[in-house]
């Protein structure tokens, strides 16, 4: 019995132990930074901004988090490629004005050293910010 169990266990904790290697790749939900931590990390580790505003009254915003923030492809790619940053422009007015932000949802697409690749109003379906998150990776890994 000591044995079967024992045996159960290290596939476990196998498995468990990747996870914490990679909880990116793991997440069941993006990986949300602030805007000052998410662009200081940005810098650090050499990965592209994903820089989403939004409101809570926003209709749109909330369809886009219910479905597009929920797809585990959008998840993946966003945790493991780039740093996400999510900004509430009711909490965080001085962001949302140095990006002039005047409709939401809004998504801007920004380089490790700040430069801005893309923006992107409106909603954005699962699909279509899949090809665009595909697209900007293969860009620049010169695909």
């Amino acid at each position: 019995m000591k044995r079967k169990i024992s045996g159960l266990l290290v596939p476990v904790f196998i498995v468990l132990l990747i996870g914490a290697w990679c909880p990116a790749a793991m997440a069941s939900e993006v990986l949300w930074q602030s805007y000052a931590d998410g662009m200081a990390r940005s810098k650090f580790e050499k990965k592209k901004v994903f820089l989403h505003f939004f409101a809570d009254w926003c209709g749109a915003c909330k369809v886009m988090e219910e479905k597009t923030f929920r797809d585990p492809e959008v998840i993946a790619s966003l945790n493991e490629s780039f740093i996400s940053i999510r900004i509430n422009v009711d909490q965080d007015r001085t962001t949302s004005n140095l990006f002039r932000i005047r409709a939401l949802p809004d998504t801007f697409f920004i380089r490790e050293n700040s430069e801005i690749i893309g923006h992107r109003p409106g909603y954005i379906p699962p699909p279509l910010l899949k090809a665009i998150l595909k697209a900007i990776l293969e860009e620049d890994s010169g695909q």
